[in-house]
């Protein structure tokens, strides 16, 4: 008895692996969990007291601070005339020596020539011009201990100069230094007062220095006492020619920014 054969059926393999329905799984479910998340970003964010407006108030203080001037800056000369150049250069430049020679031997500083000069000298008749001559100076420039500086001038004319042309006071670069910090920091004190009061009288508090500008801390050149005199030889009993220094003023100015 024959018995009909039949092939086995095929395997089919599934249209979807099981993995990729995992993973179709879990990305569904990943989306649906950040649906909320992205909702959650649209809503408005409220600004917290940090990053809000910073409210500020900006002064500025100043300091001027008064100190002994003790230098003296004295500017002379010698000056002649004669019916040569030559003699005239001549003149001059014997009287300017001892003048210089007497400077140095008193120790000055900043000793140094400021001007030589050579003119002619005319007449003027009928409009007819006639060299008459020369005119000749020298000048130099040094600084003295102010105590010293009429002493060192009366001296020096002595020894020939015959113009004092100007004397100006200043203290020393030490001084200068320590008044300019002390103006600095009394400037900075000036402006934090300043602000307390204003704030103070609206009700309100500072907080803290948001930033600092320092306007500087200098010496205004001191006032020359022009004199431009012409000096006659002294006798050597005559007085000391009095000088009083005075006092160099120091200004300071320094810009506060201020919150409250």
């Amino acid at each position: 008895m024959f018995k009909q054969y039949l092939p086995p059926l095929p395997k089919h393999k599934p249209l979807w692996p099981l993995g990729a329905i995992a993973v179709f799984a879990i990305g569904y479910t990943g989306l649906t969990a950040l649906a909320p998340v992205a909702q959650a970003q649209e809503r408005p964010v409220s600004l917290s007291s940090s990053t809000q407006m910073l409210r500020t108030l900006t002064v500025t203080g100043q300091c001027t601070e008064k100190i002994p001037a003790t230098l003296a800056d004295v500017q002379l000369g010698v000056e002649t005339q004669g019916k040569t150049a030559q003699q005239v250069q001549e003149e001059v430049a014997r009287r300017s020596s001892a003048v210089v020679a007497l400077l140095k031997s008193r120790g000055v500083e900043k000793l140094q020539t400021t001007g030589i000069n050579l003119n002619p000298q005319y007449s003027y008749t009928n409009n007819k011009q006639t060299l008459i001559g020369y005119q000749a100076s020298n000048t130099v420039s040094f600084r003295i201990i102010a105590t010293q500086a009429g002493t060192l001038m009366d001296d020096a004319v002595r020894a020939g100069a015959s113009r004092i042309d100007n004397i100006s006071f200043v203290a020393s670069d030490a001084a200068i230094a320590d008044a300019q910090k002390v103006a600095l920091r009394k400037a900075t004190q000036d402006a934090q007062s300043q602000a307390n009061a204003v704030l103070e009288s609206i009700g309100l508090k500072a907080r803290e220095i948001v930033s600092i500008q320092l306007n500087g801390a200098n010496t205004p050149p001191p006032m020359p006492y022009r004199m431009t005199m012409k000096a006659a030889p002294m006798s050597a009993d005559a007085a000391s020619s009095p000088v009083e220094a005075g006092e160099q003023s120091v200004q300071a100015s320094v810009t506060l920014q201020i919150s409250y």
